[in-house]
């Protein structure tokens, strides 16, 4: 009987380890390094991907706004989700918090709310009554923005920070939000919806291209400023507070617009100085 019970417990403790072992192989496990030593470790870090969360939920409560017609509300989503994205990667540089699931996890984050959001937001509003245009048209920025992460994710490191290639995706999807934010009461005619179509295609295309967009990387938040600097913010957000759809809608205009321009004259000066 004794050694009946004594089989029984070490089964007990047996089956307890493969268990221990097997809920720590659920457990994400990344490769760091400390002092110059590879070391592994388990946990995600829980503030930077907080943020990425909020970003990921702002961009899904995007897409249900739309599908219920609550076109102002659904926009408005995905410029907070471009807020909380821009915050996250800070965080984590701030606290040494990065690591390669939030890396990965904000990608993910960014394709639904950066990506899906946009396009479906704008095809239930406009593009809808365009048949299969519309919904090409929203195909073709789903898959610029799934095409310009992919590309930024494996370009990391060994491009110029100084500039994107290609229109970054929160900029693409504040385009759309902003013409959807400013136009969402008005009555949707042929000439709205095919001014849609071209918008959001032409979005989804300079994603996709390899014109330079200056990216404000370089723009040191720390250091000291003029005190008429923060007058112009204080004007600026003054601005934006009077029409904020409006604002928002041509400020991302201008940007997305700088890329092809700055590309034509460098393209210009080039061939000055061949001839």
């Amino acid at each position: 009987m004794d050694s009946e019970e004594s089989n029984r417990k070490k089964q007990e403790h047996k089956s307890a380890d493969n268990h221990d072992e097997s809920f720590l192989a659920a457990e994400v496990e990344e490769e760091v390094l400390v002092g110059g030593a590879k070391v592994r470790r388990r946990g995600v870090y829980l503030l930077p991907n907080l943020f990425t969360t909020g970003s990921l939920f702002s961009g899904f409560y995007a897409i249900v706004a739309g599908m219920h017609g609550n076109f102002e509300n659904a926009a408005i989503a995905i410029f907070v989700s471009m807020v909380l994205d821009g915050l996250d990667g800070r965080v984590a540089r701030m606290t040494n918090t990065q690591s390669d699931f939030g890396a990965e996890y904000d990608s993910l984050a960014d394709m639904v709310a950066f990506g899906v959001a946009p396009a479906l937001v704008a095809f239930t509003w406009a593009l809808s009554d365009l048949g299969k245009l519309g919904w090409v048209a929203a195909f073709i920025y789903v898959a610029g923005a799934a095409l310009r992460l992919a590309r930024f994710n494996t370009q990391i490191g060994s491009v110029d920070k100084r500039y994107f290639i290609g229109l970054a995706s929160p900029s693409a999807a504040a385009l759309v939000a902003g013409f959807v934010w400013t136009f969402h009461d008005a009555d949707v005619s042929f000439i709205l919806a095919y001014a849609t179509t071209f918008v959001v295609a032409s979005a989804g295309v300079l994603m996709v291209s390899n014109i330079l967009y200056y990216s404000f990387k370089e723009f040191d938040l720390k250091g000291r400023v003029p005190f008429v600097a923060i007058l112009a913010v204080v004007l600026i957000y003054a601005i934006v507070s009077t029409a904020p759809a409006q604002v928002l809608m041509v400020g991302f205009l201008i940007y997305a617009l700088s890329g092809p321009v700055q590309a034509v004259n460098r393209w210009l000066k080039k061939r000055k100085k061949q001839d």
